[in-house]
């Protein structure tokens, strides 16, 4: 614009050459209209220019802008994109968990129906060994009742034939053992019977057969250290009467004598521990036989040959007397022990209280 200006001013002044009178006029005017449109121009340039830069910077903003949304496009398209595959896979664990918790269920299932199983079994285990300890209790203390009544019955039979008390008290002993292991409470009341009767038996056997025989035996051996009576002692207390006076006067005037080829003195002194000795041998075969009549003859048999053959001063010798009587006392006769309650009360519990298994069921095996 500001080209086009010079060449319209530098035309109108060719244009007012020929008229003179024109060109004596004032001119006034005329810088004011040239001003006016430089100004215009200048202005409209200025507007120009400002519309342009105002076009180039809404170009440059919507460039920018555009740039800005094409790269948040991408970002956003990237994001979807990452999110589509992150969708992709969380679909996929999905599924795969989804089908995992399907096995999980079968197998639940499975275990389920098996566990079901295993508890319904279990019971039968139970109910097979609930039974069979039944049994097995049933028998133990049948057993134990056997073995009761076989002891009951052969202590009873050891006193009456052997007069043994000591043995029938042992299997006496022997049988409340075998009855305290029952588990019936029925049977509770028969171990009174039974310690009755075992009591009885050894208050009656005081007669030790082992220590007795024992004592015997040592009796027997120390006969040969007893010393016997003094040939020159006199007989008894009837001495002092006249009989006896001249029966000693004449003994030291005449004396009779048997020669049987060894001295008089050692003869009677070997008969008489002999004598003494087959006392004490009956004794301990009668021990043994349990013959009481026979035992204690012999004791006293053995007592009245040590008093009579025997010094009776001597310590040996009263020790001896002192053991034999204690025998002797022992030896005594006492009132026989009644056995057989306590067998018969086993017998009628038992047959009472009949311990026998019951019908098994009839699906139940074997």
């Amino acid at each position: 614009m500001n080209n086009d200006a010079p060449s319209h001013e530098s035309a109108a002044p060719a244009a007012s050459v020929p008229s003179p009178a024109r060109a004596s006029s004032p001119r006034a005017p005329e810088p004011r209209s040239h001003g006016g449109a430089l100004a215009l121009a200048v202005l409209l340039s200025l507007a120009a220019a400002g519309g342009a830069g105002y076009v180039g910077w809404q170009q440059w903003q919507q460039a920018r802008a555009n740039a800005a949304a094409s790269s948040t496009l991408d970002g956003l398209s990237a994001r979807t994109a990452t999110l589509e595959s992150t969708l992709k896979a969380m679909d996929d664990e999905r599924r795969t968990l989804r089908e995992r918790l399907r096995d999980a269920d079968d197998v639940n299932r499975g275990m389920r129906e098996e566990l079901l199983g295993q508890n319904e079994r279990l019971r039968n285990l139970e109910d097979a060994v609930a039974k069979l300890s039944e049994k097995s209790l049933s028998g133990h203390d049948a057993m134990l009742l056997d073995e009761t009544e076989s002891l009951l019955r052969m202590g009873k039979e050891r006193y009456q034939l052997f007069h043994d008390a000591a043995g029938a008290a042992a299997a006496y002993a022997l049988a409340d053992q075998a009855l305290s292991a029952v588990d019936d409470g029925a049977f509770s009341g028969l171990r009174q019977s039974v310690t009755a009767e075992r009591e009885a038996l050894e208050q009656g056997a005081r007669i030790h057969a082992d220590t007795t025989l024992q004592q015997l035996q040592q009796l027997r051996g120390g006969l040969d250290t007893l010393p016997l009576k003094p040939l020159d002692a006199p007989a008894d207390v009837a001495a002092d009467s006249v009989w006896a006076r001249i029966g000693h006067a004449l003994a030291s005037v005449v004396s009779i004598e048997r020669d049987s080829g060894a001295p008089m003195a050692v003869a009677d002194a070997r008969l008489t521990r002999e004598l003494v000795a087959l006392d004490l041998a009956h004794a301990e075969s009668a021990l043994l036989a349990h013959d009481a009549e026979g035992y204690l003859a012999a004791l006293q048999r053995a007592d009245a040959g040590l008093a009579a053959q025997f010094d009776g001063n001597d310590a040996a010798v009263k020790q001896a007397r002192a053991t034999l009587a204690d025998l002797l006392k022992a030896a005594q006769p006492t009132k026989p022990v009644e056995l057989g309650a306590a067998l018969t009360e086993l017998r009628n519990l038992r047959a009472v209280h009949a311990l026998k298994p019951g019908p098994a069921p009839a699906g139940a095996k074997p």
